[in-house]
């Protein structure tokens, strides 16, 4: 790609999985525009989301969830969605999209146990999301 690429990950909540994917494609694709957004955006980004990305060396605790909405006429070249809800939600979007990608992640939030299970979840989807965004980004580099 001759330009620096503008990327949108979506998801549901916009609190956990793709905040996460938006951390690290904004450290393995330095200088591109990357956001990151929710068709039922929550309140906050997940606690555990920001305390997993940390140990990754990405700090997202300025991060706060977006609406699709506001993502809807600007062009992209990528929108990636990483749920399966926000694939089915996913608006028209009246800006250009050159492709748009589909990876299921499995939410963490959803996932009811102790906190030293639910910790060891966060990161387990945080470890699949980080080899999909490195995929992604040698695959727009080559």
């Amino acid at each position: 790609m001759n330009r620096t690429p503008r990327i949108l990950i979506l998801c549901t909540g916009n609190s956990c999985r793709s905040q996460m994917a938006q951390g690290f494609l904004r450290q393995f694709l330095p200088g591109a525009t990357v956001y990151s957004a929710g068709t039922e955006p929550s309140e906050r980004v997940h606690p555990l989301a920001v305390e997993v990305m940390r140990e990754a060396g990405i700090d997202i605790s300025a991060h706060r969830p977006e609406s699709v909405e506001r993502y809807v006429e600007m062009p992209f070249d990528y929108v990636i969605t990483v749920c399966d809800d926000a694939r089915e939600k996913c608006p028209v979007f009246t800006g250009e999209v050159r492709h748009r990608l589909h990876r299921s992640f499995d939410d963490p939030a959803a996932f009811q146990v102790p906190y030293v299970r639910k910790i060891a979840f966060f990161r387990r989807v945080r470890d699949e999301i980080k080899a999909f965004c490195w995929d992604l980004a040698e695959g727009i580099l080559n």
